[in-house]
């Protein structure tokens, strides 16, 4: 047992240590994104704060290619948003960036539409990678995150505008999870425009933003409310500027306008909806929903979550390790989900876990878990078969199997059994006349018909000693008709020994007559001996009485025990002896009677 418990701990041990190796290498990141996904982004109710207004195909097809728009056709679309003073938005972010000097005159048209409106944010992009860094200590680092190049608006716009940067950077698997609040451009931190425009909002409204939490790149993980088109009501800035778009669509607002068609190449795969791309224009609404929101989520330290994995995984695998199958199952099944309902959990309460690390886990473990019970299962059939066959019928064997091993009492058990004894008649006297060559076959012929008969009978073959045999019935699994088998055992095995016995006369001179001995009762059961070397035997006093009455049985004959003629009472014709034949050990008054026939 002790050795059993050792070897399943450093299963357990090895196994967890193993897997969260492999965990924190990342072999299951993609596949725990993906279900990161399904799990935390769902789409939300809408407040109606925000609307689009798209630089869509429609706008193509009407003000022409982008290419060749110029900077007139934004500032009269800011001159519509600030023709009703009473209806104006709240804020106007344009997802667009105005770098360098074009048109001298729709350069200076556009600056003064966006002064007058007062309110509006226009985008810096930064171009990032990577630079080598002096150190305090004089050394040198490279910083991966580095701004290499930083556009801002032409002066008269920036003048007029407050501005906010609209990088993106894409999780390693190719989905914007994350949105970047900050850039350092020489130093100086510049936020994102979905955050200028947020607090500008807030600050309209009477309230302050409050800022996400980052890493160390200055990301956060963005809580997107809608799926692609979700914020996009299809309002076109042609529609806009035509003055198709009534005022109050976007009076007191946030209005974005950006590009919103696929030749525009601003558009990004985002974990809402892995299947069609998000245009930035909506990946910058739902970032600002959710600080309007003030929803953020933090990411759980992989640290931890890892310590967690090791202990589940090694508390897994004990437990699947000493428990049946169908609990297993049923377990592993349970952990799993109430695992991923915990991970949805902590995510409605702002903490991000991987949510299939420990299903994953558990999984492992569970499968683990089978493979050694059917190998166990497998040796365990192997041994059972290899020992049992020697004593019992085929048929039984299997019966044992499909018990299984916690049933068979393996070491000892109690049970009621019929024990029959049988033993050749002058047998010492034939080895004496006889050469010894002669004796062996005679032994062997007589020996395999009454085996046959057991096996017949389903009977369990204990041991042969000499010329004698024992067999039992109703173990190692117990038998309905344990006694009636025994005693039909032994009328085959005495008639049997008269057939023998005819050809022996014919062929020899000699005669067979056999002594048959049979009694029921309790006895100790199972495989006894020492650890190398050990027999599946029964010992008590039934066996010791079954064996009495063999050896006062004469040739030809079957002696019973009450016990055993009681049981069959009608099954069977026999004769009392009394307590005139005294039984070795036993008390006076002990019955013992004589089959006389089988009905």
């Amino acid at each position: 047992m002790r050795s059993e418990i050792k070897r399943n701990l450093m299963i357990a041990l090895g196994g967890a240590l193993l897997f969260v190796a492999l965990v924190h290498a990342g072999m299951f990141n993609r596949l725990d994104k993906w279900v990161q996904d399904k799990l935390y982004q769902q789409p939300k109710a809408l407040s109606g704060d925000i609307v689009i207004i798209g630089i869509d195909e429609e706008a193509l097809e009407r003000i022409g290619e982008y290419n060749t728009w110029d900077r007139n056709v934004m500032a009269k679309a800011l001159e519509v948003l600030n023709s009703d003073p009473d209806n104006k938005p709240a804020v106007v972010g344009i997802d667009t960036l105005y770098s360098g000097q074009t048109d001298p005159d729709a350069d200076a048209h556009l600056a003064k539409a966006a002064a007058d409106l007062g309110n509006v944010v226009t985008a810096t992009s930064a171009v990032m990678g990577t630079q080598y860094i002096d150190t305090d200590d004089g050394g040198m680092a490279i910083d991966t995150y580095a701004v290499l190049n930083y556009e801002e608006p032409y002066d008269e716009l920036k003048a007029a505008v407050d501005t906010g940067h609209i990088n993106a950077m894409y999780d390693m698997d190719g989905i914007m999870r994350h949105s970047l609040l900050y850039i350092k451009p020489d130093g100086q931190e510049v936020y994102s425009m979905a955050y200028v425009v947020a607090s500008k909002y807030l600050e309209a409204k009477g309230d302050v933003i409050t800022a996400p939490y980052v890493n160390k790149r200055g990301q956060f993980y963005v809580d997107y409310s809608a799926k692609p088109g979700g914020f996009y009501d299809e309002v076109s800035i042609a529609d806009l500027i035509d003055g198709d778009v009534p005022a109050d669509y976007y009076a007191g607002k946030i209005v974005l306008i950006g590009p919103y068609a696929a030749g525009l190449q601003d558009a990004y795969y985002t974990p809402i909806e892995r299947a069609g791309q998000m245009y930035g224009v909506e990946f910058q609404a739902n970032v600002i929903t959710q600080m309007l929101n003030k929803d953020y989520k933090s990411e759980a330290s992989d640290g931890l979550q890892l310590i967690i994995l090791f202990i589940i995984c090694i508390a897994a695998s004990l437990l699947f390790a000493n428990i049946k199958i169908i609990w297993s199952s049923v377990t592993a099944v349970a952990l799993i989900v109430i695992s991923l309902i915990i991970s949805v959990m902590a995510y409605a309460r702002g903490k991000i876990l991987h949510p299939l690390w420990i299903p994953i886990g558990i999984a492992v473990f569970y499968l683990i878990a089978i493979v050694i019970h059917y190998l166990q299962a497998a040796l365990e059939r192997r041994e059972i078969t290899r020992t049992f066959k020697r004593y019992v019928a085929p048929e039984i064997v299997q019966e044992i199997l499909k018990e299984g091993t916690e049933n068979l009492g393996l070491g000892g058990k109690t049970c009621d059994i019929a024990v029959l004894f049988v033993d050749v008649r002058g047998f010492t006297t034939m080895s004496e006349n006889l050469a010894p060559e002669k004796v062996v076959a005679i032994l062997n012929k007589y020996l395999t018909m009454a085996s046959d008969a057991v096996e017949a009978h389903k009977g369990t073959l204990d041991k042969f000693v000499g010329d004698a045999m024992m067999a039992f019935w109703g173990a190692p699994l117990p038998q309905e008709d344990a006694v009636y088998n025994a005693i039909l055992t032994a009328k085959d095995i005495v008639d049997g020994a008269a057939r023998v016995s005819e050809e022996l006369k014919e062929e020899m001179g000699q005669e067979l007559r056999v002594g048959v001995g049979v009694h029921f009762g309790p006895a100790v059961v199972g495989n006894m001996g020492a650890e190398k070397h050990m027999d599946y035997t029964a010992i008590g006093d039934t066996v010791n009485t079954a064996a009495r009455l063999e050896a006062n049985a004469p040739g030809g004959e079957v002696y019973l025990s009450r016990a055993v003629c009681d049981m069959l009472e009608g099954r069977i014709t026999y004769t009392s002896l009394g307590d005139t034949i005294k039984l070795k050990g036993k008390t006076e008054g002990f019955e013992v009677l004589r089959l006389d026939s089988v009905v």
